[in-house]
């Protein structure tokens, strides 16, 4: 008889997702087991947000030297890049990140409680490691995360096709590269590629980029990064081999030999070891268990979904929030819903690109009204020589009500939040209106559009400027 154990929960997947499920489990006191046979340290900090941002950095301070000459400023066309320097610096910080991960988590775990494996489903609480043991839990959660995808076709050409699994790993970069598929991964490692140096095209058989929905939005992204980085829309990447082991790159009547190829084609979940068919979860189209997105629950079963595993919202604070709902309903058994907070999405390109609340394409165009601001005139902008952009705000045209935002502009990434916060608070726009804006600074085109969008609704009963009331 093979041996089995008893918790009261098991955690499948020790990502950022899993940690944030533990936590609420050991606060709960229950038994908890952890199995994970992947690499440790979160997809964020090894391979994500945290070594990105790195990159991205050391490409953003180099490019600022184009500009220098405005300023009086000499010799900042002699300034030179040492990529692999460059590249040492960021695995150095992307380490620090992960070590952070993993001395406060895995390191610290009590003997027994981290199985270095991986697991599958025999019954809906059963689990059965590769060693051959077996896991009796009262409550599941799956955590597995997810990968890049990478389409078949392609496979004789992996050797040169590159994801952020490895991408952070080069010590050099490649003279020149194709960015296939220009979502967030792809704008924000192929404009870094670009301003570091590299020959840099970008394809992607949408016509946007970003995710942007917002058609004047998408189209000063467009114009704004396809400055640095030319990008094909429109149509698929299809890729070859040349005679001289190069991989010619053609899209629509676009065509260009390259080095290496980039792959963001987004990810896939890490479903396949799992044997799901046994723990009787219902599964949809993509093999993905049907969960509850409030409670996390998979179907009417002591089974919980969080993380990238899901494929639904990809991003670490939400991997987090999912995670502690999971944890939560897998301890107590209460299986609770729980509302989800103001979608907010950064793409942190230079000007960042931000999406928050309801995109463009949810609004329904007889009931919304629009505020906008260009950047060009920003006094701060301006200053700061970034005055490139566009803020696109949506509030209900009848009560003032703010529904989100689409921007590409500096600092979106602080602008984005601001107002994430306020349509989770559910303000008006005159409501805004009435908060401070300092001078000068950027949020004063924030300030803008609100004014833009306040002309066009019709509740004024909140306005820009707060009636002084007597005490």
């Amino acid at each position: 008889m093979q041996e089995e154990r008893s918790v009261d929960v098991a955690i499948i997947g020790l990502g950022s997702a899993g940690l944030y499920a533990l936590g609420k489990v050991r606060s709960s006191g229950k038994s908890v087991v952890v199995i994970d046979g992947g690499e440790l340290g979160t997809t964020c900090a090894r391979v994500g947000c945290m070594p990105s941002k790195a990159a991205i950095q050391v490409a953003e301070d180099f490019h600022r030297r184009e500009i220098f000459s405005r300023y009086g400023l000499e010799g900042g066309e002699q300034l030179s890049l040492d990529v692999v320097e460059a590249m040492e610096h960021v695995r150095d910080l992307r380490d620090t990140f992960v070590d952070r991960v993993l001395s406060n988590s895995s390191d610290k775990f009590p003997e027994g409680m981290l199985i270095p494996s991986y697991a599958r489903f025999i019954e809906p609480n059963l689990l059965e490691i590769d060693d051959g043991q077996r896991i009796r839990a009262a409550a599941v959660i799956i955590a597995t995360g997810s990968r890049p995808v990478i389409p078949p076709a392609w496979e004789s050409l992996r050797e040169d096709i590159i994801t952020t699994d490895e991408f952070f790993e080069l010590e050099e970069l490649p003279k020149s590269a194709a960015v296939i598929g220009l979502g967030v991964i792809g704008l924000e490692i192929g404009h870094t590629m670009a301003r570091m140096g590299v020959d840099t095209v970008g394809v992607d058989v949408a016509e946007t980029i970003g995710g942007i929905s917002d058609p004047e939005v998408a189209q000063q992204a467009i114009t704004i990064v396809g400055k640095e980085m030319p990008m094909w829309l429109g149509a698929p990447a299809e890729l070859s081999r040349t005679e001289d082991g190069r991989i010619r790159v053609s899209a629509g009547d676009n065509h260009k030999v390259v080095d290496k190829v980039f792959a963001s084609l987004g990810r896939t979940p890490n479903v396949e070891k799992l044997n799901l068919e046994a723990s009787g979860a219902p599964l949809d189209e993509r093999g993905i268990p049907v969960f509850d997105r409030q409670s996390m629950q998979v179907g009417d079963l002591p089974i919980y979904l969080a993380g990238d595993v899901s494929g639904e919202r990809p991003l670490l604070h939400e991997a987090g929030d999912e995670g502690r709902i999971a944890g939560h309903n897998a301890s107590s058994g209460e299986n609770r819903k729980f509302l989800r907070k103001t979608p907010l999405n950064i793409i942190f390109s230079d000007p960042n690109i931000v999406q928050t609340g309801m995109r463009f394409d949810e609004l329904d165009p007889e009931t919304t009204a629009i505020g906008q601001i260009a950047l060009a005139p920003v006094g701060r902008a301006l200053i700061m020589g970034k005055n490139k952009g566009l803020i696109r705000v949506y509030a209900d045209q009848a009560t003032g009500l703010l529904l989100g935002a689409e921007m590409i502009a500096v600092r979106g990434e602080n602008l984005g939040h601001l107002l994430a916060w306020c349509i989770q608070k559910e303000m008006t726009v005159g409501e805004l209106l009435q908060m401070p804006f300092y001078h000068p600074v950027i949020e004063e085109a924030l300030q803008a559009a609100l004014y833009d969008l306040y002309a066009k609704v019709e509740a004024k009963n909140q306005g820009p400027i707060a009636e002084l009331r007597s005490t």
